[in-house]
């Protein structure tokens, strides 16, 4: 009977358990110094050696002559493990066993002595899917376990583990498996299966597998149900994937903005039968790929890619800003994200790819939702930005209209005056001149008492002062009718002679268009003013 690779070639020691010395390493040196913990956490993602390592461990603390604590897989306890008949290595699938019920089952047998072997060892798997009652149940077991009783626990969502199970077990945390030490293991299983597997192929496997060893021997099986010459087409075609040519057309046109091209190019891939999901992710690597290009002077350990496609890539990435693929990126998440729920992934893919072709030099929100903007826009807001830009540090007015300082105007008509007040030119008074008055809450309070209706009319308002001018810049266009009324005016000049100790001239400003221009009006004003030499003796 045919076994599937990732079966067959399961490590049975800890030297066949690649990419995770720092684990293999310090368990060897518990059996060695026979310092072994009661219970073990092993966290990881998928294919990295979590139920592996747990047999291994299970074999080696009862083995009757370990190698440097390793198992010795000679002796009659290593052979009954790794055929699965040794009654005193327990392995529990948390996943068809969530109920308190098999915690309690467990627990119960604990009581019972090892029949062979040192040690009882239970391998809980994917433990994380027990229920709360479940967690509880095993809790107390764990808490106090019988002397001869192991436990270890393997899960991929450590954090669905609750703290008090966690803080009860010695963890570790399995590491992705580097590429190239995948792509060494399955060129050994292939000379060893008398496969013929080329070095693209085999590193194309390995950035497929992503980490994932069992991952990488399922697919070698799949190719090899193909073909016993295993080549770069060969696991394109298992895999559903594009072609490496296709996936680099795409690149090209997508960076060139010809967006006729990818669509036809899609369309061949389509009929190709190619997963479109696939080959968004293939595509999101690749990208990732041109942004580190970008980034980091060296990327050997960082880009997976076939060194023949590492000069394709430099040309592509000097297409393309930093900007443009960190934005092209995310359209391409956004697709990813969308594709499993669409009602027609083509439709979805073909609309991602217009919006590649298209995005260019936007900010990334705008981009990720596929909006285009012509150049000359673009060219506009910058030089619109630098302006804003280089005004604030100066502070200097901001001008909405034209970046030349335009002569004031005067504040008010002359003709709004009231009886008695003082004499004043506003037609030589401009808003560089006035200061803010800090006080100005306090006096609408005391304007309240005196006059109610002025200081409602007059909320929202600011006020400015400049000699025996007070100036104000009101939202309520009511108020400049109760203005002309001398016995409001008379109200407002006596509060302010009470709080800055002198009789002004009183003109006001209605900014009623929009709150974005009454804030405009007011930020000018209060910048201009910093700058001015104005100082106002305030007396209450």
């Amino acid at each position: 009977m045919y076994k599937a690779l990732y079966r067959k070639w399961r490590p049975l020691s800890f030297d066949d358990v690649i990419s995770q010395p720092h684990i293999t390493t310090t368990l060897k040196n518990q059996i060695i110094n026979q310092k072994t913990a009661h219970a073990y956490l092993f966290t990881g993602s998928r294919g990295t050696g979590k139920t592996t390592c747990a047999r291994i461990l299970a074999k080696a603390v009862n083995c009757r002559n370990p190698q440097n604590g390793a198992p010795c897989l000679q002796c009659d306890i290593c052979k009954a493990a790794d055929s699965g008949m040794l009654p005193d290595i327990v392995e529990i699938d948390a996943a068809s066993n969530t109920g308190v019920d098999d915690m309690r089952e467990l627990r119960d047998s604990t009581v019972y002595t090892p029949e062979l072997c040192r040690y009882k060892v239970y391998i809980i798997d994917e433990v994380h899917m027990l229920s709360t009652s479940a967690f509880n149940a095993l809790l107390k077991i764990m808490e106090e376990p019988p002397a001869h009783v192991k436990f270890i626990l393997a899960t991929t969502e450590v954090h669905k583990v609750p703290a008090t199970i966690i803080s009860r077990c010695q963890r570790f945390d399995f590491r992705r498996i580097r590429s190239e030490d995948i792509v060494e293991r399955l060129k050994f299983i292939s000379r060893e299966e008398k496969i013929e597997l080329s070095d693209d192929a085999a590193w194309l496997i390995a950035r497929i597998a992503d980490g994932g060893m069992r991952d990488a021997l399922s697919l070698l099986d799949q190719c090899i149900a193909y073909s016993d010459n295993v080549t770069l087409d060969t696991v394109s075609s298992a895999a559903g994937i594009a072609g490496r040519d296709y996936l680099f057309q795409i690149l090209e046109a997508v960076s060139s903005g010809r967006t006729a091209d990818a669509i036809n190019i899609l369309n061949t891939l389509y009929g190709m039968s190619k997963d479109m999901q696939r080959l968004c992710d293939e595509l999101l690597a690749q990208f990732r790929n041109l942004m580190l290009i970008k980034t980091v002077s060296d990327t050997s350990e960082l880009i997976a890619c076939l060194p023949s496609e590492m000069e394709r890539l430099k040309s592509i990435a000097a297409k393309l800003s930093l900007d443009d693929i960190l934005q092209k990126m995310s359209v391409l998440q956004d697709c990813n994200e969308r594709l499993p729920r669409a009602v027609s992934k083509r439709a979805e893919i073909e609309m991602c790819f217009i919006r590649l072709c298209s995005v260019s030099g936007l900010p990334q929100q705008s981009a990720a939702r596929g909006f285009a903007v012509s150049d000359s826009v673009i060219s506009e807001l910058k030089n619109r930005i630098e302006y804003l830009e280089n005004a604030l540090k100066n502070g200097a007015a901001v001008s909405e209209t034209s970046k030349k300082s335009a002569p004031a105007e005067p504040l008010v008509p002359q003709n709004q005056h009231f009886e008695n007040e003082p004499k004043v030119d506003t037609s030589k008074v401009t808003d560089d001149m006035l200061s803010p008055v800090p006080c100005w809450t306090e006096m609408l309070e005391r304007l309240s008492e005196i006059n109610p209706g002025c200081a409602a009319a007059l909320k929202d308002s600011q006020c400015f002062v400049y000699e025996n001018l007070l100036y104000l810049l009101v939202k309520n266009e009511f108020f400049l009718k109760l203005f002309k009324e001398n016995g409001n005016a008379a109200s407002l000049g006596k509060v302010a002679k009470e709080f800055l100790g002198k009789t002004f001239a009183i003109r006001a400003k209605c900014v009623k268009n929009s709150s974005a221009q009454y804030d405009s009006a007011v930020f000018r004003l209060i910048e201009k003013a910093k700058n001015s030499d104005i100082e106002v003796e305030i007396k209450k």
